[in-house]
């Protein structure tokens, strides 16, 4: 049977003077370590050969540090992972937060393309200045220690965010973690955010299947704040840029002239659109389901003002 700590508390006490005994004192839990064991035998061996107060002093010195490191390593290995640096590569999208699906709008994409280095995307609207980004695979360093991963990115010369996750589970699928968000400007931090969350794994990227003109329509009961119901005609390029036409009292498409931006970005599944149109910046957000045999189907989880949620659908052909 292996020895273990079992709660015990050691306690070490020499008597280097009558006027200032040293002593420690520590309750240890799980396992003893071997090389904490064959460290106490040595010396036990020094202290009854070598009675002196200078090796006292030394032995209590190798104690108390030695008590310390290895229960701090046994801790530490403990709670760390096995291959995390491994099993965190690939692409990454938020599943759920707190225990509650996570709305399309709300989500992001990770991708971690090796221990060092990871790439976001996501679509941030808010009414804050300082929050609302356009964030399509903004590059961020990566530190893997234990099982505490830290991404840190700027999305502007003035503004950083600090996203730590201390993962508790992670498989071929998902991850879970306790996350911890900071975003400083000017130095300053200005919104700190703790919560639960689980990523899933994306198993596909659509970034140049939608590339090309599509036209189609929601095809679920309710879709978004801009479905009319009728047929909708886009055009993706390549550079980020897509077209938006609509018909005009001929029936023929044409270009939409009111837009002055439009803008797109696919990373995996997740699809995020934003355009100006007299003025004001409108946004939208989908999750790509499939892209097959010249048709596109779109799915979006949408929250209501009053806290419900519906899925919305939508299906295009090339």
């Amino acid at each position: 049977m292996p020895h273990t700590w079992n709660n015990t508390r050691i306690h070490v006490r020499l008597l280097t003077s009558d006027i200032f005994p040293l002593s420690y004192s520590k309750r240890l839990t799980g396992p003893v370590p071997v090389s904490f064991r064959f460290c106490l035998k040595i010396l036990h061996i020094f202290y009854i050969t070598m009675k002196t107060k200078f090796f006292q002093w030394m032995m209590a010195a190798i104690l108390v540090c030695g008590a310390s490191v290895f229960t701090s390593c046994s801790d530490d290995k403990d709670s760390d992972i096995e291959n995390l640096s491994e099993k965190i590569i690939g692409k990454w999208i938020t599943a759920d937060v707190n225990g509650k699906d996570t709305p399309t709008n709300e989500k992001s994409v990770l991708t971690f393309v090796s221990t060092t280095k990871a790439y976001k995307s996501a679509s941030i609207l808010s009414n804050t200045d300082w929050i609302t980004r356009w964030i399509d695979k903004l590059e961020s360093d990566v530190v893997i220690n234990g099982n505490k991963v830290t991404l840190t990115n700027h999305s502007s010369e003035n503004q950083m965010a600090i996203e730590e996750y201390i993962i508790s589970d992670i498989n071929d699928n998902e991850f879970t973690a306790n996350k911890k968000t900071s975003v400083w400007v000017d130095g300053q931090k200005k919104a700190e955010r703790e919560s639960v969350v689980r990523f899933e794994k994306i198993k596909a990227d659509y970034s140049e299947a939608i590339l090309g003109m599509w036209e189609g329509h929601v095809t679920s009961e309710q879709g978004s704040a801009f479905d009319d119901g009728e047929d909708h005609k886009w055009e993706y390029k390549n550079d980020g840029n897509y077209v938006y036409y609509i018909q005009d009292e001929g029936g023929n498409w044409i270009a939409n002239p009111g837009q002055t931006l439009s803008e797109y970005f696919v990373d995996g599944t997740l699809l995020c659109t934003r355009w100006v149109n007299g003025g004001i910046e409108n946004r939208e957000w989908w999750e790509i389901a499939s892209i097959k045999d010249g048709v596109m189907k779109w799915t979006a989880l949408r929250q209501k003002e009053d806290g419900s949620t519906y899925v919305a659908t939508f299906e295009m052909k090339k």
